[in-house]
């Protein structure tokens, strides 16, 4: 396995994961991982649907960090830890991230758009009553709103998050059909030195690509965009650099040579 970096993973820090941190890194030392970067859910202001499930995406951070160093130091000989999060941006909370962003010594930063005008597309509501590709457009424009607003982070995560749960999924998407707003989400990234994610996790939802899909990293290659981190999006160890081989093939053929990781908010680039 070239990609020996996972830079998207979730355990019982994040709440929609139940997975011990220890078991994961684990389970990334038996894969012969070299780097593992947790990325826990930091989703201020969230909308729940169910109310005991309130502040289940705020990060209890100081909890984390401390049983991250622990894991640091007791596995530092076998594998290389990296201390991350991924924010779910909203434009009313650019304030509040940007505090929470200094507030701590983070490797990584992984921005994502979670909620879109206040609705989560992970819930079927989202798409009843219209088609996907309205669903789809909201959701671009206002990941475009998000990236204008917030700049504390490193990599937009799973571009095209959205298509992982509209009514036919991704059968009738392309990067053609939205090439419009697309472009301009990308020349912001690139106008602000932001990377983006190549994020295996849509392997689990039945996609016939990843996120985002192969014509998006081309046209980010194609525009002069170098900064690509690879994450499996794994909530439990089994998902663990699920589909590594099958980014490296996609990122080679859209004219990548190297993939990033990042430690004290710095990139280090790693031959594909």
């Amino acid at each position: 396995m070239p990609i020996k970096a996972d830079c998207h993973l979730h355990s019982y820090f994040s709440g929609d994961s139940d997975a011990p941190m220890e078991e994961m890194i684990q389970k990334g030392i038996s894969l012969g991982l070299t780097h593992m970067c947790f990325t826990e859910h930091m989703d201020l202001d969230y909308v729940y649907t169910n109310p005991e499930d309130q502040g289940i995406f705020e990060l209890n951070t100081d909890s984390y960090l401390y049983e991250l160093a622990t894991m640091k130091s007791r596995y530092k000989e076998q594998i290389h830890l990296l201390f991350g999060v991924e924010l779910g941006l909203q434009p009313h909370l650019k304030r509040e991230l940007a505090v929470y962003a200094k507030s701590f010594p983070f490797d990584f930063i992984i921005a994502s758009s979670h909620l879109c005008n206040r609705k989560d597309p992970y819930y079927p509501a989202f798409y009843e009553g219209r088609s996907d590709e309205e669903a789809y457009r909201e959701f671009f424009e206002a990941t475009l709103e998000n990236i204008k607003t917030f700049d504390n982070y490193d990599v937009f995560g799973h571009l095209d998050y959205v298509v992982r749960y509209g009514k036919t999924k991704d059968a009738e998407y392309s990067y053609d059909k939205y090439k419009d707003i697309l472009d301009r989400i990308l020349e912001e990234l690139l106008l602000k030195e932001k990377g983006i994610e190549l994020n295996t996790g849509a392997i689990g939802y039945s996609l016939k690509e990843l996120n985002p899909c192969t014509e998006i990293l081309r046209r980010y290659r194609q525009l002069g965009g170098e900064i690509v981190t690879i994450g499996s999006d794994a909530h439990s160890p089994s998902a663990l650099a699920n589909g590594f081989d099958r980014a490296r093939h996609i990122l080679a053929d859209c004219g990548f040579q190297y993939y990033a990781v990042f430690e004290n908010r710095m990139p280090e680039f790693y031959r594909i």
